[in-house]
């Protein structure tokens, strides 16, 4: 069971807001990164493994350097099948190549457009594993760090993999999401399960203000869970994600919350 992060009173003063991109196709027909980009401070592209080649990743960083929002590597399992969000039966050292290899692809593609990659979120399946398996975790956290140390790893607040990060020596950041559903332990519901995903751009915006201003979240049964995040995000492959991060945006920026990014 994860437990979520108690750190007192954090002070309301800024919140990184974030989206995955570099994922492909979403809604009708058209590629949202132009929009998500504009909404947000910091961005997780996909770089080779679940979604991603070298054209959609110099797009995106592109287009992140040029709207001023931090870059981040969104390395998954080898599945683009399905998505990357089914878990597979790896050995860690397999894995921490695998996505050793994909924060050098994305490091490479950002460099060609002149933008900087400055953090790492792995992606739907290795991400929720690394939340609760300590050993994956710090493979990862591992294979961060042989990359550049002075990356920072985002993770699931109060996860394993928040924890090996700092373990590490990496700035670990702890991370809330805004679009899914939390069981009463602190993991988010999974996607096959009633209450995984929250695609009401009201209940968004008030997710959103909650976690700035109280640091919390309500769970799936009722109960409020003490949730101390840095960044807030929204999937990107939603057709509704532009929407929701509207809502999301317009309700902090009027609760006087600054959106800034968690690293520059």
């Amino acid at each position: 069971m994860l437990q979520t992060e108690t750190s007192g009173a954090l002070p309301l003063f800024q919140l990184d807001l974030s989206a995955d991109v570099g994922e492909g196709i979403v809604g009708s027909g058209r590629s949202a990164d132009s929009e998500l980009l504009s909404l947000v401070s910091s961005a997780s592209v996909a770089c080779g493994g679940h979604a991603g080649d070298e054209d959609s990743m110099r797009r995106a960083t592109g287009l992140a350097l040029r709207l001023g929002v931090t870059v981040g590597a969104h390395p998954g399992y080898l599945d683009r099948e399905r998505f990357g969000r089914r878990e597979l039966d790896l050995p860690s050292d397999t894995v921490a190549a695998q996505v050793a290899d994909q924060i050098h692809a994305l490091i490479r593609c950002a460099a060609a457009e002149g933008a900087r990659v400055r953090y790492v979120k792995p992606h739907g399946a290795l991400y929720n594993r690394a939340a609760r398996e300590p050993d994956l975790a710090a493979a990862i956290a591992a294979a961060v760090r042989s990359v550049d140390p002075s990356l920072a790893l985002l993770g699931l607040a109060g996860s394993a993999l928040v924890t090996a990060a700092r373990d590490a020596g990496l700035r670990g950041v702890a991370e809330a999401f805004l679009d899914r559903g939390y069981a009463a332990g602190g993991a988010l519901v999974p996607r096959s399960q009633p209450g995984a995903l929250v695609d009401d751009a009201g209940a968004v915006a008030r997710r959103a203000v909650g976690l700035a201003r109280d640091h919390e979240v309500e769970a799936v049964d009722g109960s409020r869970l003490q949730v101390a995040a840095e960044s807030c995000c929204v999937h990107g492959d939603s057709p509704r994600a532009p929407e929701l991060l509207r809502a999301a945006r317009a309700a902090l920026e009027d609760a006087g919350v600054t959106i800034a990014p968690f690293v520059v």
